[in-house]
């Protein structure tokens, strides 16, 4: 047991928000070091990551989509979810390496961000993962929960708050008291979905086929989910889809507002429903203390309009919603000892 404290105060132990579209990681008392694109890019046909590993987070997504024929950018989670485990392996040692510097003597302890409602198969998938990527040990905390505490939530008093996490894969809604879950609903519609409608607009209308990064700057700049300030308009590159030749059109903010409709409603319908199953105490509380929105997601324009529409209740942004998740895994970190044993763990604690 000694040995072990020994370890524990010379790693570099971090927290690490897997997310669909970013990979953050925060380091106990120093907050986010990195905040990278969850992206690799390795040669085709193998899961050779090129650049001697090297071609992961910033350097790979600017490969998405321009690569050659030998390159292949690949995502390596989808839905919030490890799709492809080799490649997620090498992502997660590139990162933890990267962050661990010259304290790679001593493996770290891991607090890892995932999905609830993701299976138990693939929970411990992320552990093994992040084993074979060189961590010690590895606690997984669901998203919610540390979205939650990331926002400055009252997490453990007994009164409810409630959480909407909007990241790139998965929608976590849920409502907490006394530091545990007591409703919670994760959906598969996002960010992603919410680019994906855009470019499925884009063809339908202009027969112009976009892609991922052009899609996901025209939802940044000018989407939104209500009319908020004044309406904007921006140029959109593409491949025509009849002569098939480079082409450029101008979109509006309305009609890209049309276009997020669907993943929109998907997230008030999943908000709404969770409302519904909650306890009558519990939504007492929230009249009073309303909900709170993190993730990437929640900066879609009007989209916490929408939801206190929806819901009558009060709506509100986290001061840092793409940040949230990690700095949990942050305060996780710094209470590892205390919280330990109601997290899901591995390794030799």
């Amino acid at each position: 047991m000694r040995l072990d404290s020994l370890l524990n105060w010379f790693s570099v132990d971090m927290g690490i928000d897997l997310g669909t579209c970013n990979t953050l990681v925060c380091v106990r008392g120093e907050g986010i070091v990195l905040n990278e694109p969850s992206v690799v890019a390795v040669k085709k046909g193998t899961n050779r990551v090129l650049n001697n590993g090297q071609a992961v987070g910033w350097r790979a997504k600017e490969m998405l989509g321009k690569t050659p024929g030998s390159i292949t950018a690949i995502r390596p989670l989808k839905d919030g979810v490890i799709s492809d485990f080799e490649i997620t392996e090498a992502m997660l040692s590139y990162f933890i390496k990267k962050v661990g510097g010259r304290s790679w003597l001593v493996q770290p302890r891991v607090v890892i961000a995932v999905p609830s409602g993701i299976t138990a198969v693939e929970k411990e998938a992320v552990k093994q993962s992040a084993e074979r990527a060189g961590a010690r040990s590895v606690y997984l905390v669901e998203e919610p929960v540390a979205a939650a505490i990331g926002a400055g939530l009252p997490f453990a008093e007994p009164t409810a708050s409630m959480i909407v996490d909007i990241g790139g894969g998965t929608t976590e809604v849920a409502i907490m008291s006394l530091a545990d879950i007591a409703n919670c609903e994760s959906v598969r519609v996002a960010g992603d979905d919410m680019d994906e409608a855009i470019m499925a607009h884009m063809k339908k209308h202009y027969n112009l086929m976009i892609g991922e990064q052009t899609s996901e700057r025209i939802k940044i700049e000018i989407g939104s989910a209500a009319p908020v300030g004044e309406e904007t308009s921006m140029e959109a590159r593409g491949r025509d889809m009849v002569s098939g030749l480079p082409r450029k059109t101008v979109v509006t903010s309305e009609e890209i507002r049309e276009a997020l409709q669907e993943p929109v409603n998907a997230i008030i319908e999943t908000v709404t429903r969770t409302l519904e199953q909650a306890e009558p105490e519990l939504s007492a509380d929230l009249v009073e203390n309303g909900i709170t929105m993190a993730g990437g997601g929640a900066l879609l324009r009007g989209l916490d309009i929408v939801l206190q529409n929806a819901t009558g209740m009060e709506v509100r942004v986290a001061d840092d919603p793409l940040t949230c998740v990690a700095a949990g895994t942050a305060i996780f970190l710094d209470n590892l000892e205390v919280w330990k044993d109601t997290l899901e763990s591995s390794g030799d604690d």
